[in-house]
């Protein structure tokens, strides 16, 4: 179906329709904000459902948008509409090579002319692995001034470009799916590879050339039968007419060009585009001089073919003496054409019904190698999962047996990816197949990895400064320690390429000592590249990618000497960061990025027992954790600065509507907790000076970070009791995860453990009384809520029946709510006295798709629910993908 004038296609603007063809129509379009009119592809939707078709439109999409070069048609973005997809590029006036042939013979010099401009996009094309497959007249556009166009890279085959210190696969970068003797071409420009349906490489581009060429020179085509059978078996057996023999005066060496071209064997044509442009060009310097023009146009037949004869001898030996004295020039220019190529960014959706958390102590998304598929951590029926997507399919496939997962890291060779669940390192084959345990760690830990070349797995423990850097065999075994911590945190780890040295971040009480380090697995010795903690990694060839202030940065890395050179250079600004150090982003050996856009735009919603909106506070914007003041008159949450990566609170009065800044700093504040007189907050703040603890500060205080009754570590507020008297906060331990620690503020002021176990407690709050405490615990193997005394925690009692989280109390303490892994807000009915406790049978009240992990309040009667409601949209494209992401650190 033909869009209409004025439609709009994201910003772009149709005025017409240009023409139409199999893989789509074209578009004449305008781009209002940069004041350009544009050239829009569209795959019609009648041919949305065509996987294929689609998917080698996307293909055609991006392998001309890997390329910037004048001689190939510029890519500048990729879009859908209405379930469509469409690529948006420069609009080319002119006509194509087809069109100026016209059935007729060009002169020569305009000939190669065309030639060169095409031999030099195709050595760019090559260069990058991208390999035509369907050059022909209808695919070379000719611009009104002149300039060679190169079109449709919709049958393009991404071959892995060459590493002369890896071993050498057939695995393309990017699949073309072709049944096995599959033709794909254009009869009569096929290659004989082609026609035999097997493998092609850049070759098969030359023998099109060659077939092109022929054209421009003769006027008829090289190839040609009756019937496409019979066009396809002379390109198999038979060798096309001279050219000369068409009455074309073309110089003899010109003409061993395109016989070069067309040899039957890939082995002995031209072995590159760079060296078939090396030959035009001298054979353009002598076929524009006086002395060929004279004797072209002066002499009888009989004497120019005596004369081109003679010549024959000059023709070679110039063209030697040539090919000599343009070989720097002609490298020097190819070099510089090659490096012209173009970044292209595309979202990547999450899987129908999945959800994307961000935990910021471990990683969740990572990319392969190769740079063909992507590993990242999403929810889907309320469990964790690991899921793996192509780059060139159009969904996710969820990895059986990773329920738990955390931390991706992909092998070497992209074979496996490995991982960390029920307190194990597992590896499972990409392709899919049971999980593997590859070693116990000491407890269920967060921890991070880096697999190397030699088969080497290094796994750090994100939450403990008592354990270390652990190796062990990617085969199995027991893990040896390689670097203790000594107090410090060391992880982030990333291998580099020889397999020996890696790098890691380390977090330190002293200063000095954080930042981006260097170890070997073959010393203790280790070296400081940059004062800044935060996650890094390498990436060909040349480059350290690591994060401050929000933006991801890259700077030159001499990876053997290990040191930095240079200033670094902005890649991505704003950054989903926060300053313990953690950032979401992933980068192959091929140039391709992943990263992870802000997921986190939300809105304050009021909602009935019946689930029915009744009313928003404020605008959406990055908001989390809100906490109703006692009085109900006042929202405490923590907001995301996307300039700086930190995090603030805020304070929204109800009854005027307006929000007042609570925190100023570099810190990262959140977790706020009301005491009971609504006077002060208690709250975590990270990092600061590299310094993590619980802070109280008082409202009426504008000036101090507040106080804190700890030096540093992780002690996140949970609730503070009705009395006054105590805090209830998170402690991570090596051994016992994160535990429930009580803060007495009077007396010693003495911290003390409420619950220490091997599982992981959280999610504490006081009953009104202060009598008992509902958590949230993991120890059946899911999330569940319980209810134990405050004065002799030994026994509880539990209260969901089908996983839960996020516990809250009803003023008077005789309801208790709790959301379900399903977003149901349930609802248990409670009688307590002195020294008993009865819970109820849980009750669903309403379901409500869209919060954000537990970020939820209840009333003081119980009869409404304050939702920090995720914006519709917001999480369905957490990730981007950056393809050449390097291509613009030059310009």
């Amino acid at each position: 179906m033909t869009i209409a004038a004025d439609t709009k296609l994201g910003r772009y603007e149709i005025v017409s329709l240009i023409g139409a063809g199999g893989m789509g129509e074209v578009y004449r379009a305008r781009d209002p904000k940069l004041g350009r009119d544009v050239a829009i592809k569209v795959l019609p939707g009648a041919f949305s459902a065509d996987a294929e078709r689609l998917r080698r439109f996307e293909q055609e999409a991006q392998a001309a948008g890997a390329l910037n070069h004048p001689n190939i048609l510029s890519i500048y973005d990729v879009a859908t509409h209405d379930g469509s997809l469409y690529v948006v590029s420069e609009l080319l006036e002119g006509e194509t090579l087809r069109e100026r042939l016209d059935g007729e013979a060009l002169p020569s010099r305009k000939a190669i002319d065309y030639a060169l401009q095409t031999a030099s996009g195709l050595a760019a094309a090559h260069d990058k692995g991208i390999v035509h497959r369907d050059l022909k007249p209808e695919n070379l556009f000719i611009t009104r001034d002149g300039r060679v166009k190169i079109l449709d890279f919709g049958l393009a085959k991404l071959i892995e470009p060459k590493v002369e210190s890896e071993a050498q696969t057939d695995v393309p970068t990017r699949i073309v799916h072709t049944n096995p003797g599959a033709v794909m071409g254009t009869a009569g420009y096929m290659s004989p590879e082609q026609v035999r349906g097997r493998s092609v490489d850049h070759r098969s581009d030359i023998f099109a050339f060659g077939a092109v060429l022929y054209e421009m020179l003769s006027g008829d085509r090289a190839f040609k039968g009756e019937s496409a059978v019979e066009t396809l078996n002379a390109i198999l057996k038979e060798d096309p007419p001279d050219i000369s023999a068409s009455g074309s005066n073309v110089p003899p060496a010109l003409e061993h060009v395109v016989r070069h071209c067309l040899e039957k064997s890939p082995e002995e044509r031209f072995q590159s585009a760079r060296d078939l442009a090396f030959a035009l060009e001298a054979v353009s310097g002598f076929s524009g001089s006086q002395t060929l023009a004279a004797a072209d146009t002066a002499a009888p037949p009989r004497e120019q073919f005596k004369s081109r004869e003679r010549l024959a001898w000059i023709i070679a030996g110039v063209t030697l003496l040539g090919l000599l004295a343009a070989l720097p020039f002609a490298l020097s220019y190819f070099r510089r054409a090659a490096v012209e190529i173009n970044v292209i960014r595309f979202p990547v959706s999450l899987p129908e019904n999945a959800t994307f958390e961000t935990d910021v102590e471990t990683h969740n998304l990572s990319i392969s190698p190769d740079g063909r598929r992507l590993a990242f951590i999403a929810k889907s029926e309320g469990q964790k999962m690991l899921w793996v997507r192509s780059l060139d399919a159009l969904s996710a496939q969820a990895m059986p047996g990773t329920e738990g997962a955390i931390s991706p890291f992909w092998s070497p060779d992209s074979r496996y990816l490995a991982f960390f669940a029920e307190g194990k390192l597992k590896k499972i084959e990409a392709a899919g197949g049971s999980p593997q345990t590859v070693c116990n760690l000491s407890g269920e830990t967060d921890a991070v990895g880096t697999w190397g070349r030699d088969g080497t797995i290094l796994f750090a423990d994100v939450d403990s400064d008592k354990g270390g850097i652990y190796r062990v065999a990617a085969a199995g075994g027991a893990p040896i320690l390689l670097m203790k911590n000594d107090g410090d945190t060391n992880v982030w780890l990333h291998f580099l390429p020889d397999g020996r040295h890696f790098l890691f971040s380390r977090n330190s009480e002293q200063n000095e000592r954080d930042g981006i380090y260097v170890g070997s697995i073959d010393s203790a010795e280790t070296k400081q590249l940059v004062q800044i903690y935060t996650r890094a990694e390498y990436a060909p060839p040349g480059y350290l990618l690591y994060v401050r202030d929000s933006t991801l940065l890259a700077q030159e890395f001499d990876v053997n000497n290990l040191r930095l050179t240079g200033e670094p250079v902005p890649v991505i600004e704003r950054l989903y960061f926060f300053e313990t150090g953690w950032a979401e982003f992933s980068v192959s050996e091929n140039g391709v990025l992943a990263h992870m856009n802000n997921i986190w735009t939300a809105r304050l919603v009021w909602f009935d027992r019946g689930g029915r909106e009744m009313g928003e506070i404020g605008a959406a914007g990055e908001h989390y954790d809100p906490r109703l003041s006692p009085d109900g008159q006042k929202v405490a949450m923590a907001t995301t600065d996307r300039q700086t990566g930190s995090g603030d609170l805020w304070i929204h009065d109800l009854a005027r509507d307006t929000r007042t800044r609570f925190t100023v700093g570099a810190s990262d504040d959140s977790s706020p907790v009301w005491s009971p007189d609504g006077r002060q907050l208690a709250f975590f703040s990270c990092c600061e000076s590299g310094k993590s603890t619980l802070r109280i500060k008082d409202l009426s205080d504008t000036t101090s970070t507040g106080q804190s009754p700890f030096q540093s570590g992780f002690n996140a507020p949970f609730d503070w009791s009705s009395d006054g008297r105590f805090i209830i906060y998170a402690q991570n331990e090596p051994t016992t995860q994160r535990d429930l620690w009580v803060l007495p503020l009077s007396g010693e002021q003495k911290p003390f453990p409420l619950l220490q176990t091997q599982f992981d407690e959280k999610s504490a709050r006081f009953s009104p009384d202060g009598r008992w405490v509902a958590f949230m615990s993991n120890e059946s193997g899911r999330d569940e809520i319980y209810v134990t005394r405050f004065d002799q925690p030994g026994e509880k009692w539990r209260i969901s029946t089908a996983g839960g989280r996020s516990p809250r109390w009803r003023r008077d303490g005789k309801e208790l709510f709790y959301l379900t892994a399903d977003k149901k807000m349930m609802s248990v009915i409670i009688k307590s006295g002195a020294e008993t406790f009865e819970a109820g049978a849980p009750t669903a009240l309403f379901k409500i798709e869209s919060i954000l992990e537990g970020d939820y309040e209840v009333t003081a009667d119980g009869q409404r629910f304050l939702i920090n409601n995720g914006v519709a949209g917001a999480q369905s494209q957490p990730f981007t993908i950056v393809l050449n992401w390097a291509a613009d650190l030059k310009r």
